[in-house]
């Protein structure tokens, strides 16, 4: 975890003590609700005093309000810190029930968390579990009337994704299809591809083979006469059955692109 400590982001002096919750439900995650435009890291310490300044004068709070709060590069800074009841939450019993952690996302500008962000508050949650909190990870909107934490966050709060130790869920890779038909001419050419090692491939998942060794890139008199099994195999017979490939049983035999 990159830990950012009160000091070194220059917060203020709290006005009182807080209150300490040994341990509780969980971790509830809010966003910023104002426009925010991410900017370099050297920029986020100056914005955890703006708005710790906006929550001790202009809400007349004790101290900045969330326990931590993630920056767009994963930076986890110290806020009220572990075992603090903040006031993000709505009212006392949601600010004593849930840990409370904020991240550097707006209602416009930047939206969406970074990766680095994202893993950030996987880091904030952890510590705050090795630190008393429960399994929750709620939104602010769950148990209080916000649009809190906006739609990307709430999202990845309802779908898992942001329970420490959860990796990012990886895209599928993208199938290559298959290869279109390159005409009756092309085969009779004696191509030498590596198009005719995939369709002998798939000849002999289909159970339609004469090769001795395994099909190869050159074409042969092997691949004709497994392929007019093949052709067999789909019903065609006399001259549709030759072994020479046609559209129509090229289509269904479903060769991959290569």
């Amino acid at each position: 975890m990159k830990f950012v400590t009160r000091t070194h982001w220059g917060a203020r002096t709290p006005r009182n003590g807080h209150t300490t919750v040994a341990r509780n439900k969980g971790v509830k995650v809010h966003y910023l609700g104002a426009p925010y435009s991410a900017g370099d890291h050297s920029t986020c310490a100056a914005y955890m005093r703006k708005v710790q300044n906006s929550h001790m004068d202009g809400n007349g709070w004790a101290d900045f309000a969330y326990n931590l709060a993630v920056c767009p590069h994963g930076y986890v800074f110290d806020g009220r810190g572990r075992n603090a009841q903040n006031a993000a939450n709505g009212n006392t019993t949601l600010n004593r029930d849930h840990f409370a952690v904020l991240a550097f996302v707006g209602s416009s500008g930047h939206t969406k968390p970074t990766d680095a962000q994202v893993q950030g508050l996987k880091d904030a949650i952890s510590y705050l579990r090795s630190h008393g909190a429960g399994a929750d990870i709620k939104g602010h909107r769950d148990g209080y009337a916000t649009a809190c934490p906006g739609p990307a966050l709430y999202e990845l709060v309802k779908s898992g994704a942001l329970e420490p130790g959860k990796p990012k869920p990886s895209k599928p890779e993208p199938s290559k299809g298959y290869a279109p038909f390159p005409g009756a001419a092309w085969f009779k050419k004696n191509p030498n591809s590596p198009l005719v090692t995939a369709m002998g491939r798939r000849l002999l998942a289909e159970g339609c083979t004469t090769y001795a060794e395994g099909p190869g890139p050159r074409w042969t008199d092997a691949d004709r006469q497994s392929y007019a099994k093949w052709q067999r195999k789909l019903g065609f017979t006399g001259s549709d059955a030759d072994g020479w490939p046609g559209k129509s049983s090229w289509d269904k035999l479903r060769v991959p692109k290569v």
